[in-house]
């Protein structure tokens, strides 16, 4: 105690019950247990919210490349020139050419979906197709000719599974004696991928490239290469020195562009939710504000002896700065402490909740994310904490700065 600040000795012993203040204790208790709920709600919220972040942004990368380059309006021949040029960039790490159609297909029933041809040699540098296989392989595009792969939800639409045909029809007519004919080609089912997005799972066939040329009768033309990157998070930087660095005019656009909406979103929730969730620490502060309120009220006598011993106005202050910032500290360490333990065991704790009872919060039915990801990023939790250290001195200041304003002639009038 001798060692100690006076200002900070008063303060700390302000904190602990007398006769008198029993309420109040119990308010500086509700502030400390307020702020620690609400940090460590924040955590463990925007963790999750991180994790289905991640979640869904491999899910996506998986059938989406780093970039695409093609051209404005058209199929281009000189697409080996183009990867060539591309390798020559050190981030570019991968890179398949694609040709692309929007078509119907038809087994016991009709669905229309997106028909991309792939090279299944150069594939697994630029997506996870081949690793979102369930039925069937990507090889057996290369093993015989006409042969296609479906989403599992395409599938299901067009009743259809490994071994059957299924009819693809070209956005194109061709003259025969009988009349005009749309132009058709029947394919074997060679295997079926779930991707757990539903944009590719229900509206996505892949074919080989050449079948794909063959069909869409594009000759050596190809709609456009996909690329990989060392960074994927660099990814919109990388594409725009690949625009400046590639001769000719092409349009190169990054999985941020694409899949743009779906990142919004997401990153629009994290924002609500983290300004919602900041509430639960400014009511805290607002406790801090009464507590210390009604102690400044409460020891009136105390602060008018102190000041007539000669305790400087800013002395005083800091008494009552030390006790509000002492519950914020206290409430934003524990806070800290069990949001960090909550995001790093979410998952376990909501499998034993579900078997506890009986029942399942995510159905694989329902949901294509069926467990409940989460993803501990030390920046939030520095943001987070610092927030709470920073909301609760302000909270401290205006009732600091009534005591600094103790009058001792009037508050010892009454005593």
């Amino acid at each position: 105690m001798i060692f100690q600040p006076l200002s900070i000795a008063i303060g700390l012993r302000y904190l602990r019950a007398k006769r008198r203040n029993h309420f109040i204790s119990f308010i500086s208790l509700i502030s400390m247990a307020g702020i620690a709920v609400g940090v460590a709600i924040l955590i463990t919220v925007i963790s999750v919210m991180n994790g289905f972040e991640k979640e869904l942004r491999e899910r996506i990368l998986g059938m989406v490349s780093h970039a695409t380059v093609s051209t404005w309006d058209r199929p281009f021949e000189d697409w080996p020139d183009l990867i060539e040029n591309a390798r020559r960039n050190p981030e570019v790490i991968g890179a398949a050419p694609f040709v692309e159609q929007q078509t119907l297909l038809k087994g016991r029933d009709v669905s229309g979906a997106l028909v991309r041809g792939i090279d299944p040699a150069l594939e697994p540098s630029v997506s996870d197709l081949d690793q979102q296989m369930i039925s069937g392989s990507l090889d057996a595009l290369d093993d015989d000719r006409w042969q296609v792969v479906l989403g599992l939800g395409l599938a299901s639409s067009l009743g259809v599974g490994p071994g059957d045909p299924v009819t693809i029809f070209a956005p194109e007519i061709r003259a025969t004696a009988a009349g005009v004919m749309p132009q058709v080609r029947r394919f074997t089912v060679a295997g079926i991928f779930e991707a757990g997005v539903h944009e590719f799972d229900s509206s996505l066939a892949v074919v080989h490239w050449k079948d794909a040329q063959a069909l869409f009768r594009t000759g050596q033309s190809v709609t456009g290469v996909r690329l990989e990157f060392t960074d994927l998070f660099r990814a919109r930087s990388i594409a725009l020195e690949l625009a400046d660095e590639l001769p000719g005019f092409y349009r190169v656009r990054d999985w941020t562009q694409q899949n743009a909406n779906w990142f919004r979103a997401v990153q629009m929730e994290k924002t609500m939710m983290f300004i919602i969730l900041s509430l639960i620490i400014v009511v805290a502060a607002f406790n801090i504000i009464s507590t210390l309120v009604m102690l400044v009220t409460d020891k009136q006598a105390d602060i008018a002896i102190l000041k007539t011993m000669g305790l400087s106005p800013g002395k005083v202050m800091q008494i009552f700065v030390v006790q509000g910032m002492s519950i914020g500290v206290i409430g934003t360490l524990l806070g800290t402490i069990g949001g960090v333990a909550l995001a790093l065991n979410v998952e376990s704790i909501v499998a034993g909740v579900e078997q506890l009872l009986n029942t399942e919060f995510l159905s694989a039915d329902i949901y294509y994310i069926s467990d409940l990801p989460s993803d501990l990023q030390w920046g939030d939790v520095v943001r987070f904490s610092g927030l709470a250290l920073v909301l609760s001195l302000l909270s401290t200041l205006y009732p600091a700065w009534r005591a600094g304003r103790t009058r001792p002639a009037e508050a010892l009038r009454y005593e």
